[in-house]
């Protein structure tokens, strides 16, 4: 991302409530896991610092490209974090229990199909994979620009990739569906002219009503046909 990108990250990714919402579903979708987690492409050290705060028992390690944001995650969250590239891990053949790609295999320096061969590598059999895209490739917009985003996709060509690359017990659903039409005049109407990223501190209560409209689809007992955003997990056979 651009240097600033990560500094709106940094301030931001505590307390807005995108990457809250975000970071209850990762955790949601760890549930039963435990062992050795793999956050690869942890960007600021956000999910790292929640989850070391939420998850005890885990054995966390952080993955980033660059030095200077592998250097600012590991002091946020008190853990490992290597640098290196998704497509060619720096880490043994199975060594994790689990392994998350929040918003990164959407990046433009990311090869998908290599990425994923990769993280099935490192994976455990059995082991749990759990990725978040954003969603629908007309949205793509001066957000994804700004933060390098290169591909959004569907619930159905995620879960597609996933199977294609050796996994398993593929599920992919979509989230932040209550919102959607929200994000799409943000990014089709508002922001065209915009060269900064979403990634910004909200008003209170904006902040607070838009947490808990994510809330209240996370606790819906079914999931949307719709949403700005793809959660999938799957399992190293």
């Amino acid at each position: 991302m651009e240097p600033a990108e990560y500094d709106r990250m940094d301030a931001a990714e505590s307390s807005m409530w995108w990457y809250r919402a975000l970071h209850r579903r990762l955790i949601a979708a760890l549930a039963d896991a435990g062992g050795a987690v793999l956050d690869a492409g942890c960007g600021t050290g956000g999910l790292l610092a929640h989850l070391r705060s939420v998850r005890r028992d885990l054995r966390l390690t952080g993955l980033e490209l660059t030095e200077p944001a592998a250097r600012r995650a590991a002091t946020k969250a008190g853990v490992p974090v290597a640098r290196g590239s998704i497509d060619a891990l720096p880490f043994a053949d199975q060594a994790f229990d689990v392994a998350i790609a929040a918003d990164l295999l959407c990046h433009a320096a990311v090869e998908p199909a290599k990425a994923l061969s990769e993280l099935r590598r490192v994976l455990r059999p059995a082991g749990r994979l759990i990725v978040n895209m954003p969603a629908y490739r007309w949205l793509l917009s001066a957000h994804d620009r700004q933060v390098h985003n290169a591909r959004r996709t569907t619930a159905g060509r995620l879960a597609a990739e996933l199977r294609a690359a050796g996994f398993v017990d593929v599920r992919a659903t979509y989230w932040n569906g209550l919102l959607l039409p929200l994000v799409v005049a943000q990014r089709k109407l508002r922001a065209r002219d915009r060269a900064a990223s979403d990634v910004a501190a909200f008003p209170t209560w904006i902040d607070a009503t838009f947490h808990a409209i994510t809330e209240i689809e996370r606790r819906l007992p079914f999931c949307l046909p719709a949403g700005s955003s793809v959660l999938a997990t799957a399992e190293r056979p």
